[in-house]
């Protein structure tokens, strides 16, 4: 009997640690992954802003799911009348995996909107490798503008324009200042030249997913960090040397970071399968309705939200990690261990690191802010993190005691980042 799991995100990557310790070695659970870690992509600002080495955040499928397989590798399709799952792995060998339970669990990439230019000049952020080469770009756009005689080229390379009012472009206007203000302090010719952070939404206010109180709490912290928050704003088109708004306005600058938000893996659209808004359509108890061996949960299913009738559930990493859990037991009931249930999950509320010893939070929709809102952040993230807990501890430690890294890693725009990953309906948009 073999499970295979597609995705090691935060729903594949707790479905198979569910049912690991379910099934307890009666079923051979596989997981398809296009890295050899589980993410935690909350922390990924902290990584591009030098405070958490990248290893902190990256928690190891092999090391940490004893008893799973893990297959590496990209899946390219599935036949589910044959029950196989084909992937290609990192050295483009096709592989054929059958298997007698299915988990599509294979998350989200960036939502990309057809703006001249986006594809081209902006930097996505969904993993390491982008929020590795967005460190390393920033710090050169620094160490260039110290170099610039053109008072004007050293103007746009201080510039810095993220898209995006959501949780991770908040928390990446966030963390930048403090960032940029302590790679321009080891240059002595940048004595006094503003460095300009921006933050743009379409929305009216800055995180709107949250409580408007915590919204105008960031609000407050990113402007008194001197970010010029511009709500009702957005990118009208993108090109090498500025971006110009949907104001009109032109803004000069070599940094354009899109956090705009998700959509479903393109391997959804492929299955053939029913979707909703580009989601799997699931039962309450995610399974593929006309498919009983196959089970879909988190970014990359259409969950019925039982908390809020005739709705699904949102693209978090809250419920994505909550149906997993599911998902794994679901599938355990399938092969004769316990009876399966629905999903049912009352949001707990969510955590904002905004950086500096700033937070906000709002648990069980009780509204905190300042240092109470820090330490429920990072006790929030350590306690949902698989892994890591004393290095990322370590990491905060050491940021606090000792100055930041500041040095570029000779990376490159390369295919482990581009931003327009998987968007076939642009295909003369390249990253």
């Amino acid at each position: 009997m073999r499970v295979v799991i597609v995705g090691g995100g935060f729903a594949g990557y707790h479905a198979a640690k569910e049912l690991l310790g379910t099934v307890r070695g009666e079923a051979e659970v596989v997981v398809v992954n296009p890295t050899d870690y589980f993410l935690y992509l909350p922390l990924l600002p902290e990584v591009a802003a030098g405070i958490l080495d990248p290893r902190t955040i990256t928690v190891s499928i092999p090391d940490t799911l004893p008893g799973a397989r893990l297959a590496l590798g990209t899946v390219t399709s599935v036949d589910t009348q044959g029950r196989i799952v084909h992937y290609t792995d990192p050295e483009d060998h096709e592989v054929h995996l059958p298997y007698d339970r299915l988990v599509l669990a294979a998350g989200s990439v960036n939502k990309l909107l057809p703006i001249p230019g986006v594809a081209e000049y902006a930097h996505g952020f969904r993993g390491v490798p982008e929020a590795l080469y967005l460190r390393d770009h920033i710090t050169r756009q620094i160490e260039l503008a110290a170099a610039a005689s053109d008072p004007d080229e050293r103007n746009a390379r201080c510039t810095f324009v993220v898209v995006g009012a959501g949780y991770t472009g908040t928390e990446v206007a966030a963390q930048g200042p403090a960032f940029t203000a302590a790679l321009a302090a080891r240059h002595p010719e940048l004595a006094g030249q503003p460095i300009r952070w921006l933050l743009l939404d379409v929305k009216k206010r800055v995180l709107p997913e949250l409580a408007e109180r915590l919204g105008r709490t960031a609000d407050e912290v990113l402007r008194a960090r001197g970010v010029e928050v511009l709500m009702g704003t957005s990118v009208d088109e993108a090109g090498v040397h500025g971006v110009t708004l949907t104001s009109g306005a032109q803004v000069p600058t070599r940094t354009l970071v899109w956090c705009v938000g998700v959509r479903p893996d393109p391997l959804v659209s492929d299955l053939g399968l029913e979707t909703d808004h580009g989601r799997i359509v699931v039962t309450t108890q995610l399974g593929v309705p006309g498919l009983p061996e196959v089970f879909a949960c988190g970014d990359a299913a259409a969950v019925p939200d039982l908390t809020k009738p005739g709705s699904v559930t949102a693209m978090t990493a809250q419920h994505a990690q909550r149906q997993g859990k599911l998902a794994g037991r679901n599938v355990a009931a399938s092969l004769g261990h316990g009876s399966p249930r629905a999903y049912r999950h009352h949001d707990l509320g969510f955590v904002v690191d905004l950086g500096a010893g700033r937070a906000a939070a709002n648990p069980l929709h009780i509204p905190l802010s300042g240092l109470p809102a820090k330490a429920l952040t990072r006790a929030y993230h350590l306690l949902a993190m698989p892994g890591n807990r004393v290095r990322t501890v370590a990491g905060w430690l050491l940021a606090l005691l000792t100055r930041r890294p500041t040095v570029q890693l000779g990376l490159v725009r390369g295919p482990a980042v581009p931003l327009d990953t998987g968007t076939p309906e642009l295909p003369h948009l390249r990253g």
